[in-house]
């Protein structure tokens, strides 16, 4: 019985936060490498501290879609070159992670400069992964000054 009261408190605190999440318009459905992952959340419009309005960009992930491991999303020019710019993944004020996407080092433009990075939910991502549980931590991701990733427990 105490497991059915768990599971329900559970899915209540999970159905209230996507309520809450798509209420406001920030998340979108996850990327196609994504979509399959346990705690993946959708993703949303980022925009760069150094955004180039009205610019395509062109990146290159070091990671891909892998929550476990902190990456750092590098601009390029369009044909891969790395041109200076760069960002980390990181941890939203909700506990959400920002994951960078598409595939580890395939080369992808944005357009308007903006990415759309899946989120992630650590605890729930890392429960699949056979833990206890589990949250977004800062870690380091050189050649970014600071990236964030899952850590489980």
């Amino acid at each position: 019985m105490k497991q059915i009261n768990g599971l329900v408190l559970l899915v209540s605190c999970c159905l209230l936060f996507a309520s809450q999440v798509r209420a406001h318009g920030e998340i979108g459905e996850p990327s196609s490498g994504a979509r399959e992952m346990a705690g993946t959340k959708g993703t949303f419009a980022f925009k760069p501290v150094d955004w180039l309005q009205g610019q395509r960009s062109w990146w290159k992930d070091t990671d891909g879609i892998a929550p476990g491991v902190a990456g750092c999303h590098i601009g390029t020019d369009e044909k891969g070159v790395p041109n200076g710019r760069m960002f980390g993944e990181a941890c939203l004020p909700s506990g959400l992670l920002v994951e960078s996407n598409p595939g580890k080092d395939e080369l992808h433009s944005h357009s308007d400069d903006l990415g759309h990075p899946d989120t992630f939910d650590c605890h729930v991502w890392c429960i699949a992964q056979g833990q206890k549980g589990g949250v977004c931590a800062v870690a380091a991701a050189p050649p970014c000054e600071q990236s964030a990733k899952c850590a489980c427990n």
